[in-house]
């Protein structure tokens, strides 16, 4: 084992507080100026107050921009749970001309900047659909979300698959169980937490989505990311985009964390 010396170890420490500390103390300063009593941010606060949480709580416009995230991340979840699935056990079972290139298309939406992407689709939608009659409306938004997060349950389905021992399945079937039956009770237990895994963090990967969201949302529809850009050009809204800023980061936590603990109990086995 690499032994490393006193030295080595505080300046490691250091560079790596250093980094937490830049990454998180601008979070930290936002949840705590929810909690300011002022109407503009400010920092130190002089006043404390739960109003702007009591504000945000009634204010519908941001009730349905939430309404609207979780339908949208949801959605968009279920798609590429399916999708994603599919791909990995076609990359994963069999070999096929082109496999290589499904691949790259499959990772691709990921790599992408958002920009391009959200220009693509309105592209689409504007210049080739909407001629033709077919306004996509709400389901290209959630279409547009749901190519970027099928790389989410991709990643997390086909490492999983990769390492299964297909003797399993095989023996369920000399058995007499049909290939259903054998999906059902053999294979799906055994890549189960990756799938949830996978579809947990494609859920918070469209929650939180802003560029994409920009040039696809119907006219009148925002999500929660794109209402916080917006209000943001008025300063007197500050402390309530603080308020919908940390109820993002709290609600992003939450599929972050259970399927970090899913990957991690999925690797113990």
């Amino acid at each position: 084992m690499l032994q490393m010396s006193k030295t080595a170890k505080g300046g490691l420490l250091a560079i790596v507080g250093f980094i937490l500390a830049f990454m998180y103390i601008p979070l930290f300063v936002v949840i705590i100026n929810s909690f300011n009593a002022a109407q503009l941010s400010s920092w130190p606060i002089q006043d404390f107050s739960f109003y702007w949480w009591e504000f945000a709580a009634n204010y519908e416009p941001i009730r349905l921009a939430l309404l609207n995230s979780v339908i949208v991340a949801s959605a968009a979840m279920v798609i590429a749970s399916v999708l994603g699935t599919l791909v990995s056990f076609a990359l994963n079972r069999y070999d096929f001309f082109g496999r290589s290139t499904v691949n790259l298309l499959v990772v691709l939406p990921i790599a992408l900047p958002g920009v391009v992407t959200g220009v693509a689709f309105s592209n689409t939608y504007s210049n080739f659909l909407s001629p033709i009659g077919i306004n996509v409306g709400y389901f290209g938004l959630i279409v547009s979300h749901a190519t970027f997060c099928i790389v989410m349950v991709f990643n997390n389905v086909f490492a999983r698959l990769k390492r299964m021992n297909p003797s399993l399945e095989e023996a369920s079937m000399d058995l007499g169980a049909g290939l259903w039956e054998t999906f059902r009770l053999v294979t799906f237990p055994q890549f189960r937490s990756s799938f949830i895994a996978g579809a947990l963090l494609a859920f918070a990967l469209s929650f939180d989505e802003v560029y994409v969201t920009i040039f696809t949302a119907p006219p009148g529809v925002d999500t929660l990311p794109l209402w916080i850009l917006k209000e943001m050009a008025r300063p007197n809204q500050a402390s309530v985009v603080n308020v919908v800023a940390t109820v993002v980061i709290l609600l992003s936590l939450i599929p972050v964390y259970v399927s970090q603990r899913l990957s991690r109990d999925d690797d113990q086995r």
